[in-house]
């Protein structure tokens, strides 16, 4: 529950913004999938703020991964080249290498040769960008404003 990371709002309630009749479960869908690409934006921004340098690529894995379409979104709102590896659950992968060093069944972590990364490049014109960024901004303003104690 909650807002975590850059806003830390544990009041904050969900929100969804933009609903018609029409609106349907890939409507949903879809607004979970842009909402990864916002927060993302949200986090890096922060980074930024901190003094952290400019991401060349954003290197991604895990099951979301295997989506085009929200791994092109993410590119587009984050302005970063977007890398995922060839196999996608790499949190997996290291806890299974670990586990085969752990038992002797591996001598060493050596990374081994690995198929082409899949790569979505920034492909967004600025002002349709800012467009989406002031409404997710808007929406997160709302939904921190709607939390029961900031009444």
């Amino acid at each position: 529950t909650g807002l975590g990371a850059p806003w830390w709002e544990p009041e904050a309630r969900g929100t969804i913004i933009g609903l018609t009749r029409d609106s349907g479960p890939a409507h949903f869908v879809r607004a979970a999938l842009e909402a990864l690409a916002y927060q993302t934006r949200d986090l890096l921004d922060a980074l930024a703020e901190d003094g952290a340098p400019p991401l060349k690529t954003l290197n991604v894995d895990g099951g979301v991964t295997a989506n085009s379409f929200a791994m092109q979104f993410v590119a587009d709102i984050c302005q970063v080249e977007v890398e995922r590896p060839a196999f996608q659950e790499m949190t997996a992968l290291g806890a299974a290498r670990l586990a085969a060093l752990g038992v002797g069944v591996v001598s060493d972590l050596e990374a081994r040769p690995a198929e082409a990364p899949a790569r979505w490049s920034p492909r967004m014109d600025k002002a349709e960008r800012e467009r989406l960024l002031s409404g997710w901004r808007r929406a997160v303003k709302a939904a921190i404003i709607a939390a029961p104690n900031r009444a």
